[in-house]
């Protein structure tokens, strides 16, 4: 039997605070840029988070698995939840806490969203250091955020992690290699698992296809290598395309947007975080 990876999420005991800009010590809500490659360790809140980046990409992950936010997204955590984050590029960060008595309005788990016009320019007065000049001004564009949220389908940016010892053989596997080519027959035999139980079990934990888990995952690497500035041919190869045409239907059917329009995004962001 193999045996179980850690969770993607540690726990350690303390929890060690995590790193942030100077700006942003202290506070659950504001804007700081953070570096490429930095982590936030594994924490959590006693409030809700929205955590959107005006420039760059995020993830975060917590036990149930891995959320990846392009600048178009933003992400969602609600109260109690260990997480942690990844920042790809330079990354723009704008933190926004939610009020536990507003929580209920939104998903009772993380999730990630679509950024409509509207809720981009929300959040981002809500992140700034600004004084309220007219009393109760804040709560009621919270409001809007809350409402625009609600209107919002959740997107299907999210990679789940199994609990069974014998999925998490295969998925250990595509983690360290997501361009590997093997079939899933082939893994399980690295595994010592048959293809049919792991097909099975692919949809009852994961609640989705193995060849759907694994396009995800290269999705994830696919947006970390655009925001890298790779090209998008390139990145095709290197998550595991055989051809560019291929990535791009891909990428759009899981994103909601060609590679090209996400880089042509990215440099916009830049310009106006």
């Amino acid at each position: 039997m193999p045996k179980s990876r850690q969770s993607p999420v540690p726990v350690p005991s303390p929890l060690p605070p995590p790193t942030l800009p100077t700006e942003l010590q202290g506070k659950l809500s504001g804007a700081g840029w953070m570096p490429h490659g930095h982590s936030l360790a594994a924490h959590s809140h006693t409030t809700g988070q929205l955590v959107y980046a005006a420039a760059g990409t995020l993830a975060t992950t917590t036990e149930r698995g891995t959320w990846v936010a392009p600048t178009n997204r933003v992400t969602w955590t609600p109260p109690g939840f260990v997480h942690s984050h990844r920042f790809y590029d330079r990354t723009h960060v704008r933190l926004l806490t939610v009020p536990v008595e507003l929580c209920g309005e939104l998903l009772p788990y993380p999730s990630v969203f679509a950024v409509s016009p509207l809720l981009r320019e929300a959040v981002l007065v809500l992140t700034e250091d600004r004084p309220e000049n007219r009393p109760g001004a804040r709560g009621r564009l919270l409001a809007v955020v809350i409402d625009e949220l609600t209107d919002t389908p959740e997107l299907s940016l999210h990679l789940p992690e199994p609990a069974d010892d014998r999925l998490r053989a295969v998925t250990d596997l595509l983690h360290a290699d997501p361009a590997r080519p093997a079939t899933l027959a082939e893994l399980g035999r690295a595994a010592g698992a048959g293809e049919r139980t792991l097909s099975r079990l692919f949809r009852t934990q994961l609640g989705m296809s193995f060849h759907r888990w694994r396009t995800i995952l290269r999705i994830h690497h696919a947006l970390a290598h655009l925001t890298d500035g790779m090209s998008v041919t390139d990145t095709a190869m290197a998550c595991g395309w055989s051809n560019p045409s291929s990535f791009i239907d891909a990428f759009n059917d899981v994103v909601g947007q060609t590679p090209g329009s996400y880089r042509a995004d990215l440099r916009d962001s830049l310009t106006s975080p």
